[in-house]
């Protein structure tokens, strides 16, 4: 984060923060329904928590990983019935017209950008319980993980995706996540010596099914 003590101090932006900007707003005006009631929420967690518990009710009034005492804990699913359950994750990096270009052409150093990226996100999958503290390892029967180019008149970027499938007790969107996150972290890692400016965004669950409950985001 920049750190300006004046105006006069202030640079002007590079060519990867306006392709960031300009994607934002673009993500912005879909969400503006989304937003407003994000808004809605966090007024209320300030001026009426109580509303929040009563009207978005947490799984037994308590949230799942944390136990009588507030301290940390692991859900037990022991009682589950094991299910097909799937979750599809999606994220971005704006790498900025050098980088982009040079991807394109397969000219990075470190060689093959997206298929290097690709196998980093299955990897990082299947790593998941042990990279995230409290979750569950899990026999995973499917994971995928796409990565495509995305050139637009304002933006040169990798958009990330995730699917990841299990039968089991609990779900899979942390596995989804985590491979998306681990694919854009790659992507960023080679890339790195012709850019630092690259900026990571919009990591996001897309869907998830199987289990007690399901989700699709509005976005």
């Amino acid at each position: 984060m920049r750190n300006y003590s004046s105006k006069k101090d202030i640079a002007p932006l590079n060519e990867t923060e306006k392709e960031y900007i300009s994607k934002q707003s673009e993500i912005n005006s879909s969400q503006s329904d989304v937003n407003g009631d994000q808004s809605l929420i966090r007024e209320k967690i300030v001026h009426n928590p109580s509303e929040i518990h009563s009207n978005y009710p947490i799984e037994n009034g308590t949230l799942t990983h944390v136990d009588g005492d507030g301290k940390a804990s692991m859900v037990d699913v022991g009682d589950k019935i094991d299910t097909v359950r799937t979750a599809v994750a999606f994220g971005t990096i704006v790498l900025g017209k050098e980088a982009f270009n040079k991807v394109v052409q397969n000219q990075i150093k470190k060689g093959d950008v997206l298929s290097v990226s690709q196998l980093a996100g299955i990897f990082g999958a299947k790593q998941t319980s042990n990279l995230i503290p409290l979750c569950h390892p899990l026999l995973l029967n499917k994971i995928e993980v796409r990565l495509r180019l995305d050139q637009t008149p304002n933006s040169y970027s990798v958009q990330a995706e995730a699917e990841v499938t299990c039968s089991g007790k609990t779900g899979v969107e942390m596995e989804a996540l985590t491979a998306v996150s681990i694919s854009l972290l790659t992507v960023y890692d080679m890339c790195k010596a012709v850019s630092k400016d690259m900026i990571i965004s919009n990591i996001r669950l897309i869907s998830k099914t199987g289990g007690k409950s399901g989700y699709k985001s509005l976005v």
